[in-house]
């Protein structure tokens, strides 16, 4: 089988049925990953040697990235020996997924297309996480979705989740009209590689869309804990929303001070705050690059043209984190 190595020197073995994810995964070997559909792009690899495939088509690619001879590791498979240049987040300790039952604790309208959903486990299960992870509600109906924990861990073990309406979406429409307090579902989690990494004396800038505020304010709240010399030097949130009414959320009793920024495309006369799209509004508002750290999570198309324009305005690549909320035929990120 061929042997896939990283620049680290670490390596894992491959085969051509499953993907240089899969296999490294396999292998207990922790790449950075979300979509897992070759859309979001957050598990970009450069190919330093070595050929591989692609099992899926790599719409998460800019053509320049793939003539710079990056790949997506979920959607790609090795046919030889192949020298990855990636991150290796293995040395991060990771609670491994697991799939457990729960019962909603709550439902509460934030506005009138989002609805926070509270879960709680058996107390003899005890779920851990890092803030900025995902889970898999699992619904009776066999309906499976991913959707980002909007907080940190607590000491009662419970989870809150932020569900957008959307229209078509089966499980989006039960969490609305049909799910009730205390009824039965089961998770599976924590999923995905979307958390904060090394902030000290660093300039945070989180950057999101809708819902994608949720990992967001579950970053925002661990980062309470955290000793004054690992903080971050100052921490900025561009939230970005259509109208004003779906603004459901501001960091006032967050615990940690936040430069907000609330963007609206399509504020009206009421609203002087600022406008367009909200990676507009950060590409103007940043001078200088070098010292700087974005996580971004949303649409993907948000987080696509993001990674191009901050990236392009001297952002490093490498310190740009996302986490895409990718849509299939039937939305499978709420």
């Amino acid at each position: 089988m061929p042997v896939i190595r990283l620049s680290n020197g670490k390596s894992f073995e491959s085969n051509s049925a499953e993907t240089l994810l899969d296999a490294a995964l396999r292998a207990q070997i922790l790449l950075a990953y979300s979509c897992r559909t070759g859309r979001c792009g957050t598990c970009k690899a450069r190919i330093l040697r070595g050929t591989t495939t692609a099992t899926h088509d790599e719409p998460g690619l800019t053509d320049s990235e793939r003539a710079d001879g990056f790949v997506l590791t979920c959607v790609r498979a090795a046919e030889c020996d192949t020298e990855l240049d990636i991150e290796d987040l293995s040395e991060i300790p990771l609670t491994r997924p697991v799939t457990l039952p729960c019962r909603i604790r709550s439902l509460e309208r934030l506005s009138s297309e989002v609805m926070q959903v509270s879960l709680r486990f058996p107390p003899s299960s005890q779920f851990r996480f890092r803030p900025g992870q995902s889970i898999d509600v699992i619904a009776s109906e066999g309906l499976r979705r991913t959707y980002s924990i909007a907080n940190a861990e607590r000491d009662d073990g419970t989870i809150d989740l932020q569900v957008q309406r959307v229209l078509g979406g089966a499980l989006s429409q039960n969490w609305f009209e049909k799910l009730r307090v205390n009824d039965l579902l089961r998770i599976h989690g924590p999923i995905g590689t979307f958390f904060l990494r090394e902030v000290s004396d660093i300039h945070l800038v989180f950057l999101a869309t809708g819902t994608g505020l949720a990992p967001v304010k579950a970053m925002l709240e661990g980062l309470r804990s955290l000793p004054a010399p690992q903080k971050p030097r100052s921490i900025s949130v561009y939230w970005g929303n259509r109208k004003l009414e779906d603004i459901y959320w501001n960091p006032e009793r967050g615990g940690v001070e936040v430069n907000f920024i609330p963007v609206l495309s399509r504020g009206d006369e009421q609203w002087s705050g600022a406008r367009g799209y909200v990676q507009d509004v950060l590409l103007n508002s940043v001078q200088a690059w070098d010292n700087l750290s974005v996580y971004a999570c949303g649409s993907e198309v948000m987080i696509r043209d993001a990674r191009s324009m901050l990236v392009g305005a001297g952002l490093s690549s490498k310190r740009f984190f996302s986490d895409a909320f990718v849509q299939a035929a039937e939305p499978a990120r709420i």
